[in-house]
Parts: C-alpha cells; structure tokens; sequence
C-alpha cells in the first residue's frame, strides 16, 4: 500500500494504519525503497474488500494485492530454498536502525520485529514477540541449527526469553541488538551471546 524513498514516510503510513486497528508492517525493499504490507486474507475478495474500505476512509491510494504463489513459501520447491530465501531477506536489512516497539517503531526493527518481517515477507506467519516466538517454534539443539531457524536469548538474566535472532549457518545469526545499533550479522561464540544463549527454534 505504499513504497517510499524515505523511512519515516513508511514509518508515518505504518502508525496510520495501526491506529485504525490494522496489523500494518513496513519492510526495506531490495529495491532500497521502504514499503508498507498489511494483512493475510483467505481469498482475494476479502483482501480487496479491505483494502477498498481503506481507500474510501481516505487511508491508503493505490494498493497492490500480492497473491499466495509470489511469497517464497509458494515459489520455492524445498526446505533447503525457503531457509536461503529466509536468510537473503534478513540480509538486506543489514544497517537498519533499531528501535524498541512494536507497530510503534520509528526507525527500523526490534529484534523480534526483524524475524516478524523476514518470515511474513515469505508467506510464513510468526508471532511479534519474542517469548511467543520461542513457544511456537520446534526445538533444535545448537549442533543442529540451520539457516532459517531462530536463536533465542536471555540478555536480561534468568533463563526468560528477551531477544532473538535469525541462524544464518557457520555460528552465525543476523540480529538488531539494541537502542543506537544497526541490524548486524554475530557470532553465537560471541561471550555474551554465548552466555545468555536459550536455545534454538525451527518453523519449517
């Protein structure tokens, strides 16, 4: 429902739509342009129904209604495409700003945030938390991580889970750490992340 070269743009059409109830999400396009998704329908009618409610409200101008076979989930014919369809998305978000929230956020991800929208932008729904996250996914021992899967960590003490990131393969995962950070590739030998790591998670 929107393509922008600017972020805050994005940013701005997000909370729009979020004050209206609606579950909108912005993304960085490997276009390099930010653009603005929303919804999963069961058919196409009930996703043009929408958003035609929101362009008579004055909300969204054009839209553009992506069809189930153009998520990678659909295109892609093996486990083994969808974890590298997965990763290649992660990484074009490389340098993205972090900012804490959630459909409140201003100017990039949040770590759960970031996992969110590389699954929801290959046709896989997962939940916006962290914890929830966690709970939904498969377990798989660290030895037996693939690319794909999620990493889960408590960086607040204790053994609750407070951050995650994406398993890239050969230790390492692609996570937006903190508040003043970008959206960066670590190690999971890294001492802190080694130290505070949960456990691993599958969805596929």
């Amino acid at each position: 429902v929107g393509a922008f070269a600017r972020i805050e743009n994005a940013v701005r059409l997000e909370r729009d739509l979020a004050a209206r109830g609606v579950d909108a999400y912005y993304f960085r396009h490997e276009s390099g342009l930010y653009k603005v998704r929303f919804g999963n329908h069961a058919s196409y009618a009930a996703a043009r129904a929408e958003a035609d409610r929101l362009r008579r409200q004055g909300a969204i101008d054009s839209f553009f209604i992506v069809a189930p076979q153009d998520y990678a989930v659909a295109r892609v014919t093996a486990g083994d495409d969808l974890r590298a369809e997965l990763v290649a998305t992660a990484r074009r978000f490389l340098g993205v700003p972090y900012r804490w929230g959630g459909s409140d956020r201003a100017e990039g991800f949040d770590c759960s945030g970031l996992t969110m929208v590389c699954y929801r932008l290959s046709g896989l729904d997962l939940p916006r938390v962290s914890r929830s996250q966690y709970e939904a996914g498969r377990p798989v021992p660290r030895q037996e991580l693939r690319p794909g899967d999620l990493v889960f960590f408590a960086t607040r003490g204790g053994t609750t889970v407070s951050h995650v990131g994406l398993y890239l393969g050969g230790g390492e995962f692609i996570h937006a750490p903190r508040t003043g950070e970008t959206v960066q590739v670590q190690q999971l030998s890294h001492p802190f992340y080694e130290r505070t790591f949960v456990g691993g998670r599958s969805f596929l």
